[in-house]
């Protein structure tokens, strides 16, 4: 694929991930080459247990890679201060915050702290930023809700909120709808697809909901047993790379519907 006129906002070289130990180095996955472009849908695929959490941390610099680069709008990210960070890439995790008195506003209003005096008060600006978060998201009739009185769907939408008051190019979601039923789930993915289109913001998720992905994706990252690809769903179905996704007589990928199906 032809990158040069456009403007990509994450890239990795050759990245390794995987975890330190005592007992040594446990690689998950390697030679992991990614050049993604700015206001782009990613979703991340693969089985469980395969990486997609540690790809994420690693990107988002929470996890250090083992081997090779990444590279934020063309800095290495090693070189990049936390402070700096937290103004280029917001983390939305599965995690369930500690519970606390804050209302849905103070919740979304805690995505300003990169920007705010080290007193953490909020200036007009970070007040209108968290008022413009609550209003791409749709929960003002939500904003003074204790954080106890939500919903899980609630929820998963204040820390969405929470990443757009923060203000950064890209954002990304480890599983953001692991705890919700099938309504809220279609309703984070149709708001999540609607944000790229409406901001113009990168947003990469991991997720299991595997036919949903396929439907509002504009790429496709793949994690498969034998390794790493990136691509548009006609790029991977004219590839055969869905075929590799799971490989189990059980499932199986269709191109006609564009679906993964149970076998009989």
């Amino acid at each position: 694929m032809n990158t040069s006129n456009k403007h990509i906002v994450l890239k990795t070289k050759d990245l390794s991930i995987g975890y330190c130990s005592k007992s040594g180095v446990n690689s998950v996955a390697k030679e992991i080459n990614i050049h993604l472009e700015k206001g782009k849908l990613v979703c991340l695929l693969g089985k469980n247990g395969i990486g997609k959490s540690t790809l994420l941390r690693t990107l988002s610099k929470t996890q250090h890679a083992l081997g090779g680069t990444v590279y934020l709008n063309n800095q290495d990210l090693a070189s990049i201060a936390s402070s700096e960070m937290a103004k280029e890439m917001s983390l939305v995790l599965t995690d369930r915050i500690p519970d606390s008195q804050l209302s849905v506003f103070e919740l979304v209003a805690l995505g300003r702290q990169p920007y705010t005096n080290w007193l953490g008060k909020l200036s007009s600006e970070d007040h209108q930023k968290a008022k413009k978060a609550i209003a791409q998201v749709g929960i003002e009739a939500i904003a003074a809700k204790k954080y106890y009185e939500l919903s899980d769907g609630q929820l998963q939408k204040v820390m969405i909120a929470r990443a757009l008051a923060q203000d950064t190019a890209i954002i990304i979601l480890d599983e953001p709808t692991a705890h919700l039923d099938m309504h809220h789930k279609i309703e984070v993915f149709k708001l999540l697809q609607n944000l790229v289109k409406n901001t113009g913001k990168t947003i990469i998720l991991s997720t299991h909901e595997v036919n949903l992905a396929l439907k509002i994706a504009d790429i496709l990252w793949l994690m498969t047993p034998r390794n790493f690809l990136s691509g548009s769903l006609q790029e991977h179905i004219a590839q055969k790379n869905l075929e590799e996704l799971f490989p189990s007589k059980q499932i199986k990928f269709d191109p006609v519907s564009e679906q993964f199906i149970l076998q009989n």
